[in-house]
């Protein structure tokens, strides 16, 4: 477990039990009031990531947590439960485990979409709903058959990579990024003794994910949802900001939605632009 960036001064760690045998990460910045912010990442992400939006929405007087999925990160890795149900309920119990009756939950790309389906499955502890440029993807339209889309969206494969290589490239593809942000970037992998790395979630359960999201139909966990929903979108000026745009104007069709796009920005805008997308979430929800 070299090389992993910590959660900072002033942040608790937790270890909640979703369970038997399963422990979450949580990072805990603490204390506000109005409705806490519960942040949840994208796919083969980590909540070292939501550190800026965190950072921020706490200065702004939010309690605020972020959570690391399980298989991601510094939570465990159990050989089951990579479906959109069971990760929702492990997002569930942290809430519990917090004492947090609602709250706004923010997820980012993939973890949008599983917000989503939380502000449908159980209303009763959504105070709000954030995706993250996510919360809207509907591979299904772009991809109706599962074996293309996983043919298209299978992660590389960066097994025994040097870390050092593995940052560079972060840094060059994402040259406006703080130093912070490609740290956290890389707390997606566990760096080895040898200095190469591997990523915390095993591509097997990568994939399991993957499907879970393709086989997710947004406009209807939206069409179910009586929590204000706000999508914080990225259009980079490529075919996905096309496709993108389609899955929000499907969104807007079910129900209505705030929506704030970000053109041209990167998929990980929670990481480009902490505050703008803190501010935002603050200013939308202020109960």
């Amino acid at each position: 477990m070299n090389g992993a960036l910590g959660p900072g001064d002033g942040v608790v760690e937790h270890r909640i039990e979703v369970q038997h045998g399963v422990g979450l990460r949580v990072l805990d910045w603490g204390g506000g009031e109005g409705a806490p912010v519960l942040c949840v990442h994208g796919l083969a992400s980590n909540a070292l990531t939501w550190s800026g939006v965190a950072g921020r929405l706490h200065s702004l007087g939010r309690k605020v947590a972020a959570v690391d999925l399980r298989g991601h990160g510094r939570s465990d890795k159990p050989d089951d439960g990579y479906d959109f149900a069971t990760m929702g309920t492990d997002v569930v119990t942290v809430l519990d485990a917090l004492g947090w009756d609602r709250a706004v939950l923010a997820g980012q790309s993939t973890g949008g979409n599983l917000v989503v389906g939380l502000g449908a499955a159980v209303p009763e502890r959504v105070a709000a709903v954030v995706g993250v440029d996510g919360g809207s993807f509907d591979l299904q339209r772009r991809w109706p058959v599962w074996e293309d889309c996983a043919a298209a969206l299978a992660p590389p494969d960066l097994e025994g990579t040097p870390a050092a290589t593995v940052a560079g490239f972060i840094r060059r593809a994402h040259p406006d990024w703080s130093d912070e942000g490609v740290a956290a970037t890389m707390a997606n992998f566990e760096v080895r003794p040898d200095g190469s790395i591997t990523p915390w979630l095993r591509r097997d359960r990568h994939m399991r994910i993957l499907r879970a999201l393709w086989e997710h139909r947004p406009t209807v966990d939206l069409a179910h949802t009586t929590a204000p929903v706000l999508l914080v979108m990225a259009d980079a000026g490529d075919e996905w900001g096309h496709v993108k745009r389609a899955d929000v104007a499907a969104a807007l069709a079910v129900r209505p939605i705030d929506v704030r796009w970000f053109a041209p920005a990167d998929h990980d805008l929670h990481i480009e632009h902490p505050v703008a997308v803190a501010d935002l979430i603050q200013d939308v929800f202020t109960t």
